[in-house]
Protein backbone atom coordinates (compact mmCIF):
# COMPACT_ATOMS: atom_id res chain seq x y z
CA UNK A 1 0.00 0.00 0.00
CA UNK A 2 2.81 2.38 0.89
CA UNK A 3 4.65 1.50 -2.33
CA UNK A 4 1.54 2.28 -4.40
CA UNK A 5 1.20 5.69 -2.75
CA UNK A 6 4.89 6.43 -3.31
CA UNK A 7 4.63 5.38 -6.96
CA UNK A 8 1.46 7.43 -7.48
CA UNK A 9 3.08 10.53 -5.93
CA UNK A 10 6.24 10.10 -8.00
CA UNK A 11 4.24 9.72 -11.22
CA UNK A 12 2.06 12.68 -10.29
CA UNK A 13 5.12 14.89 -9.83
CA UNK A 14 6.75 13.65 -13.03
CA UNK A 15 3.59 14.04 -15.09
CA UNK A 16 2.60 17.47 -13.82
CA UNK A 17 6.12 18.87 -14.11
CA UNK A 18 6.32 17.59 -17.69
CA UNK A 19 2.92 19.03 -18.66
CA UNK A 20 3.46 22.35 -16.86
CA UNK A 21 6.89 22.83 -18.47
CA UNK A 22 5.43 22.03 -21.88
CA UNK A 23 2.66 24.55 -21.29
CA UNK A 24 5.10 27.15 -19.98
CA UNK A 25 7.28 26.82 -23.08
CA UNK A 26 4.23 27.42 -25.25
CA UNK A 27 2.92 30.27 -23.09
CA UNK A 28 6.19 32.23 -23.17
CA UNK A 29 6.52 31.34 -26.87
CA UNK A 30 9.94 29.76 -26.98
CA UNK A 31 10.90 29.66 -30.67
CA UNK A 32 11.38 25.91 -30.96
CA UNK A 33 8.10 25.27 -29.16
CA UNK A 34 6.15 27.63 -31.41
CA UNK A 35 7.86 26.20 -34.52
CA UNK A 36 6.15 22.91 -33.78
CA UNK A 37 2.79 24.67 -33.99
CA UNK A 38 3.64 26.40 -37.28
CA UNK A 39 3.26 23.15 -39.23
CA UNK A 40 -0.31 22.93 -37.88
CA UNK A 41 -0.97 26.60 -38.74
CA UNK A 42 -1.40 27.42 -35.02
CA UNK A 43 1.53 29.71 -34.10
CA UNK A 44 -0.75 32.43 -32.71
CA UNK A 45 -2.51 29.96 -30.43
CA UNK A 46 0.66 29.03 -28.52
CA UNK A 47 -0.08 31.22 -25.50
CA UNK A 48 -3.67 30.02 -25.14
CA UNK A 49 -2.67 26.38 -25.56
CA UNK A 50 0.11 26.76 -23.01
CA UNK A 51 -2.16 28.40 -20.44
CA UNK A 52 -4.78 25.70 -20.95
CA UNK A 53 -2.20 22.97 -20.50
CA UNK A 54 -0.88 24.48 -17.27
CA UNK A 55 -4.38 25.10 -15.86
CA UNK A 56 -5.49 21.53 -16.56
CA UNK A 57 -2.31 20.17 -14.93
CA UNK A 58 -2.89 22.26 -11.80
CA UNK A 59 -6.46 20.94 -11.59
CA UNK A 60 -5.09 17.39 -11.88
CA UNK A 61 -2.76 17.87 -8.90
CA UNK A 62 -5.39 18.48 -6.22
CA UNK A 63 -7.58 15.55 -5.10
CA UNK A 64 -10.83 17.56 -5.14
CA UNK A 65 -10.34 18.70 -8.76
CA UNK A 66 -8.40 15.66 -10.03
CA UNK A 67 -11.32 14.21 -11.97
CA UNK A 68 -12.04 17.36 -13.97
CA UNK A 69 -8.31 17.87 -14.50
CA UNK A 70 -8.05 14.28 -15.74
CA UNK A 71 -10.92 14.76 -18.19
CA UNK A 72 -9.56 18.07 -19.48
CA UNK A 73 -6.00 16.76 -19.86
CA UNK A 74 -7.28 13.65 -21.63
CA UNK A 75 -9.29 15.76 -24.06
CA UNK A 76 -6.37 18.15 -24.62
CA UNK A 77 -3.87 15.40 -25.44
CA UNK A 78 -6.42 13.39 -27.46
CA UNK A 79 -6.93 16.52 -29.56
CA UNK A 80 -3.17 16.86 -29.90
CA UNK A 81 -2.98 13.25 -31.08
CA UNK A 82 -5.73 13.84 -33.63
CA UNK A 83 -3.98 16.97 -34.90
CA UNK A 84 -0.68 15.09 -35.22
CA UNK A 85 -2.36 12.26 -37.11
CA UNK A 86 -4.20 14.59 -39.48
CA UNK A 87 -0.91 16.26 -40.43
CA UNK A 88 1.15 13.05 -40.76
CA UNK A 89 2.98 13.80 -37.51
CA UNK A 90 4.16 11.53 -34.74
CA UNK A 91 1.43 10.43 -32.38
CA UNK A 92 4.12 9.58 -29.80
CA UNK A 93 4.61 13.16 -28.51
CA UNK A 94 1.09 13.53 -27.06
CA UNK A 95 0.71 9.80 -26.33
CA UNK A 96 3.49 9.71 -23.73
CA UNK A 97 2.03 12.34 -21.37
CA UNK A 98 -1.47 11.00 -21.97
CA UNK A 99 -0.36 7.50 -20.93
CA UNK A 100 1.32 8.88 -17.81
CA UNK A 101 -1.82 10.86 -16.95
CA UNK A 102 -4.01 7.75 -17.22
CA UNK A 103 -1.61 5.58 -15.18
CA UNK A 104 -1.31 8.27 -12.50
CA UNK A 105 -5.08 8.75 -12.33
CA UNK A 106 -5.61 5.00 -11.97
CA UNK A 107 -3.09 4.76 -9.14
CA UNK A 108 -4.64 7.73 -7.35
CA UNK A 109 -8.31 6.75 -7.78
CA UNK A 110 -9.02 3.41 -9.46
CA UNK A 111 -12.76 3.91 -8.95
CA UNK A 112 -12.73 6.47 -11.77
CA UNK A 113 -12.22 3.53 -14.11
CA UNK A 114 -13.94 0.53 -12.53
CA UNK A 115 -16.73 2.06 -10.44
CA UNK A 116 -17.15 2.08 -6.69
CA UNK A 117 -17.70 -1.22 -4.91
CA UNK A 118 -21.34 -1.98 -4.19
CA UNK A 119 -22.57 -2.23 -0.63
CA UNK A 120 -24.08 -5.50 0.45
Amino acid sequence: MKTKKYLATTLLILTTVMVILSGLMKAIQLPWSVNGLVKFNLPHAATALGLMEMTFAVLFIFPKTMRIGFILLSCYFAGAMATELSHDGSMLNPAVPLSLIWITAFLRDKYMFIGAPKSV
